[in-house]
């Protein structure tokens, strides 16, 4: 089961470190549109940034068996945000120019870090048990 969860973590890390990099380049269009949608500026460029910052750190939380379980319950949370936005008229499950991958990735991810959640149960949310 330990390499199970390893393996799932690496997985995850690897996802989160790939989609939170994106946010660091140049307009994003998934932002751009919810931006544009809703009326709210601060979601390209600020938002955009600060979740790809959660994602990078989500990543290196799931890479550190002590920090795993954090890392795993953060994912939950940015991608219930994510999930959120796609199932709102904001964004859409299928975005114009994306398509409705995006989404289910998302969906992917989640179900993946409820799974790790699952094999992390006995895992303390903050480090060592003493």
């Amino acid at each position: 089961m330990r390499l199970v969860t390893i393996g799932l973590s690496l997985i995850l890390a690897a996802a989160f470190v790939f989609f939170g990099a994106q946010k660091f380049g140049s307009e994003n269009i998934i932002f751009a549109t919810i931006a544009n949608n809703s009326g709210i500026g601060l979601f390209e460029p600020i938002i955009r940034m600060l979740t790809g910052a959660a994602e990078l750190a989500t990543a290196a939380l799931l890479l550190l068996p002590v920090t795993r379980r954090l890392g795993a319950v953060a994912g939950l949370i940015i991608l219930l945000g994510a999930i959120g936005f796609h199932l709102s008229p904001w964004l859409g499950i299928s975005p114009e120019g994306i398509g409705p991958g995006l989404f289910y990735m998302a969906l992917a991810m989640f179900a993946g870090l409820i799974v790790l959640n699952v094999l992390l149960k006995d895992t303390p949310l903050f480090g060592r048990d003493n």
